[in-house]
């Protein structure tokens, strides 16, 4: 029997994607936000390690805490205030140089903490934390 009505009988067979997209958007707005949040964090390069990276061919700024933990900021010893201030006009008069930072290994981690918090505060965003390969 064929009549108007044969389109009843036919399976469909089409898949709804309506959920597939939410589903995606959902994971795209998570992804958006963790990228986000990585992003802020400091990266440093552990101690220890098997390889050393290429130089960089911009002398970048040196910042040393010696033993004692005094703060030297390339060779010329500053208090924790100035070195704040120094780091800031530095990356006012050029806001892409990096920065490295090396410590004594006797140091307390609050010092190193401060200086790596000094470095962040004044702007630099490339920091790298030297150690003996």
């Amino acid at each position: 029997m064929s009549g108007g009505g044969g389109d009843d009988d036919e399976v469909l067979s089409e898949m709804n994607v309506t959920p597939l997209v939410d589903v995606m958007l959902v994971l795209l707005v998570m992804f958006i936000v963790t990228a986000s949040a990585v992003t802020t964090a400091v990266h440093v390069n552990l101690p220890k390690t098997d390889s050393v990276a290429p130089p960089d061919t911009k002398k970048p700024i040196v910042l040393s805490v010696d033993k004692d933990g005094n703060y030297f900021l390339d060779k010329d010893q500053v208090n924790l205030d100035e070195l704040k201030q120094r780091l800031t006009k530095i990356h006012q008069d050029n806001p892409k140089k990096a920065a490295q930072l090396q410590a004594d290994k006797g140091v307390p981690y609050g010092r190193v903490g401060k200086a790596m918090a000094a470095l962040q505060s004044s702007g630099i965003q490339k920091i790298a934390v030297l150690s003996n390969p």
